[in-house]
C-alpha cells in the first residue's frame, strides 16, 4: 500500500483534465491559497453528490477565507461535464483520473472493482503541504465544509 500523507507533507503534483478541455494543476494553482482537494468515488455516489454540492453551498465563506477547491474522480469526461452542469459546481472538477496512479502518489484506497478512488480529501496551506487529509475505505467518512472552514480560522488565528 502506499504511504499517506501526512500533515507538513508536500503534495504532490497532479494535472485534472477538465471538461472541456484545459487543466488544473495541484498544488500548482492553489499556491497562495489554502486548498481543499477532493477525490471523489463517481457521480454514481449519492455521498459523493452531497459532498460536492456542500462545497459548492460553502463557496461564499471559503473564498471569504482564501480557500480554493478541486475535485477529482475516474468518471469519462462527459459524465464529469454532466455532474459539474447538474450540481452547478463552479471549482475545477477532473476527469478521468488514473486511480492507480493517483493511489500511488497519495495514498487514496481504490476500490478494485468497478475501480475507483475512495473519497479523499486534503487540506493545503498556502505552500502546497498538507494540513490535514481525510482517507476513507468506502462509501462514508469526508471533509465537510464546515470542518475545512473552522480548521483554516484556527491555523490563521493561531499562526499570528
Amino acid at each position: 500500500m502506499p504511504d499517506l500523507l501526512h500533515p507538513g507533507d508536500a503534495f504532490p503534483a497532479l494535472t485534472l483534465d477538465l471538461p472541456g478541455g484545459g487543466t488544473a494543476s495541484v498544488p500548482g494553482d492553489l499556491a497562495g491559497h489554502y486548498g481543499v482537494v477532493l477525490f471523489y468515488r463517481g457521480s454514481w455516489c449519492p455521498y459523493c453528490n452531497a459532498q460536492l454540492r456542500a462545497f459548492e453551498r460553502a463557496r461564499e465563506t471559503l473564498d471569504g477565507l482564501g480557500v480554493k477547491v478541486v475535485a477529482l474522480s475516474v468518471d469519462d469526461e462527459d459524465t464529469t461535464r454532466a455532474l459539474v452542469e447538474r450540481l452547478k459546481l463552479t471549482y475545477p472538477v477532473g476527469h478521468s483520473a488514473d486511480a492507480r496512479a493517483v493511489a500511488a502518489l497519495t495514498g487514496a484506497f481504490v476500490n478494485p472493482e468497478p475501480e475507483h478512488l475512495q473519497s479523499t480529501g486534503f487540506v493545503l496551506d498556502p505552500q502546497g503541504r498538507v494540513v490535514v487529509g481525510v482517507y476513507s475505505n468506502g462509501a462514508i467518512g469526508r471533509l465537510v465544509p464546515e470542518d475545512v472552514a473552522g480548521l483554516v480560522r484556527y491555523v490563521k488565528e493561531h499562526a499570528a
